[in-house]
């Protein structure tokens, strides 16, 4: 494509925030520096050069689904299988307070072992500390996400990894479509700021897909996205499946930035796994989250094995929070203490 016609839709991306899916399909095939360069500088009117940092707290690894491309699904046998008491979930939440952090972020599969009274005894508990709760646990019922926002659940991370139908079925078995669009629906009514992304690198995803993924988050007007990119696990079906491609994911980060110029994007710990740096690299191109693991046993870290290899599983959370303190600090960004919701962008 012509530099000038790159010109003209980057133009268009950062003053109206909006393209068309040829457009999106050009920049995620042609966009290079440009694009990178044009989603930095959106991230930085809207949102500035501070980094919300996040604690992550995976507390179980068990889950009831068989997706094609995760280590956690139901059916490997060779994953050790853990799940933390409400006490230790508390434990090292507030641990992580007493280090600053303003967002507790609880993760797991989709363990049935963990009732929801359960997870709202323990958001209870959170709250109490006046910090801001993510919770990202998978499909629930209306009523369920109900309990979980009255218990004081601010957020909700559903990744739909593709908005195309046909490929959703093919890598999430007897799983519905239907009912992850249902969820996120849902998630809205209830007043969480929602969460949602792509995996990117899934056999049989074109860049037409992924283009209609950047127009159904613009849609339903995410307020955050966690873009990953597909790293095969050998205990999968996709275990001997490539990688995802580093470059194109970084592209698809920048041009969500351009078309949501205030959401809260993560830097995934995928891209830091799949390329030395990739967190930086992924700042610069509109990211402006971090999330930081916060468990204090190590071995749960190596356990929540969605991919292989995972950065950072060895670390302390001091230690990850002392590196990437350095590490923003070349790219001239700093770590900001703060809750960082996207009402705060759109005021800031």
């Amino acid at each position: 494509m012509e530099e000038n016609s790159i010109k003209n839709i980057l133009n268009t991306a950062k003053s109206e925030h909006t393209l068309t899916k040829p457009d999106i399909v050009n920049l995620l095939q042609n966009g290079g520096d440009a694009l990178i360069n044009a989603a930095d500088s959106v991230r930085r009117k809207y949102i500035g050069d501070g980094v919300y940092i996040r604690a992550l707290i995976e507390f179980s690894n068990y889950c009831t689904r068989t997706c094609y491309y995760c280590g956690l699904r139901a059916e490997n046998n060779r994953v050790h299988r853990y799940r933390m008491s409400p006490e230790e979930i508390a434990a090292n939440s507030y641990a992580a307070i007493e280090k600053g952090f303003k967002t507790i972020v609880l993760q797991s599969g989709e363990d049935c072992g963990f009732s929801v009274d359960e997870v709202c005894r323990v958001i209870e508990r959170i709250k109490k500390k006046d910090v801001a709760v993510t919770l990202s646990l998978g499909e629930k019922s209306f009523e369920e996400y109900s309990r979980l926002k009255s218990a004081g659940a601010d957020r909700y991370l559903l990744r739909i990894e593709t908005a195309n139908k046909e490929l959703y079925k093919k890598y999430h078995p007897k799983m519905s479509f239907e009912n992850r669009l249902r969820c996120l629906e849902d998630l809205r009514k209830l007043g969480y700021e929602v969460g949602t992304g792509s995996l990117i690198g899934l056999e049989g995803q074109t860049v037409e897909m992924i283009a209609e993924d950047v127009l159904f988050f613009k849609e339903i007007d995410a307020d955050m996205l966690g873009i990953g990119v597909f790293i095969p696990h050998p205990d999968t079906p996709l275990g001997t499946a490539a990688a995802g491609d580093f470059n194109l994911t970084l592209r698809m980060i920048a041009i969500c930035r351009l078309l949501l110029p205030d959401i809260n994007i993560p830097a995934t710990t995928a891209m830091e796994t799949l390329k030395p740096e990739g967190r930086k690299l992924a700042l610069s191109a509109g990211a402006n989250v971090v999330m930081l693991n916060a468990a204090e046993n190590v071995d749960y870290k190596k356990e929540y094995s969605i991919y292989p290899d995972k950065a950072g599983v060895n670390e302390r959370l001091e230690e990850s929070l002392s590196a990437l303190e350095i590490s923003l600090a070349k790219i001239g960004r700093k770590i900001i203490m703060s809750s960082g919701f996207r009402y705060n962008n759109r005021c800031g």
